[in-house]
């Protein structure tokens, strides 16, 4: 795979971890204003020499790029997520949807978001082969999705009878 100027070791190793850490300093200095009112040059300086010994240590370094990693990923998610919950909860006038119809969405949805987190990991295959194409998968979706029927059919059943 062809490597693009801002994935250059340089740029990944340490000056993107060192913006990272200089950013976050210095707005955490102003907004503390520990070392008193107007004071963003000593802010500015205290962060430079906070992300350069920050760049100069590899552990912790790998640490910030793992979470921020993970911080990306989570965002996306979380972006999907709320896309899909506005598209199926907008309010339209004359449209109410009930309580149980709300439940079903949500039920989808989440099903629809751990497919896609798998796709998009790439491990959708061999979670699909892990969960259906053993010796053991037929038996037990089969005995799973009757469990699951005859639990509705006794909610029902009892939501049926309290009334």
């Amino acid at each position: 795979m062809a490597e693009t100027l801002l994935q250059h070791p340089v740029l990944t190793n340490f000056v993107y971890p060192f913006l990272i850490v200089f950013f976050i300093v210095f707005a955490v200095l102003e907004k503390t204003k520990l070392f008193g009112e107007e004071k963003k040059q000593l802010n500015a300086l205290t962060a430079f020499v906070i992300g350069l010994i920050f760049v100069s240590a590899v552990f912790p370094k790998m640490v910030v790029s793992n979470m921020i990693l993970f911080l990306s990923v989570a965002i996306v998610i979380v972006f999907v997520v709320l896309m899909l919950w506005g598209f199926v909860f907008s309010t339209k006038e004359g449209f109410v949807m009930t309580n149980a119809m709300k439940v079903g969405l949500f039920i989808v949805i989440t099903i629809s978001l751990i497919i896609g987190i798998l796709w998009a990991a790439g491990v959708s295959g061999k979670a699909y082969d892990f969960l259906f194409n053993q010796s053991w998968s037929e038996a037990f979706w089969t005995n799973l999705i009757f469990v699951v029927l005859i639990g509705v059919a006794l909610a029902a059943v009892i939501r049926g009878s309290g009334k």
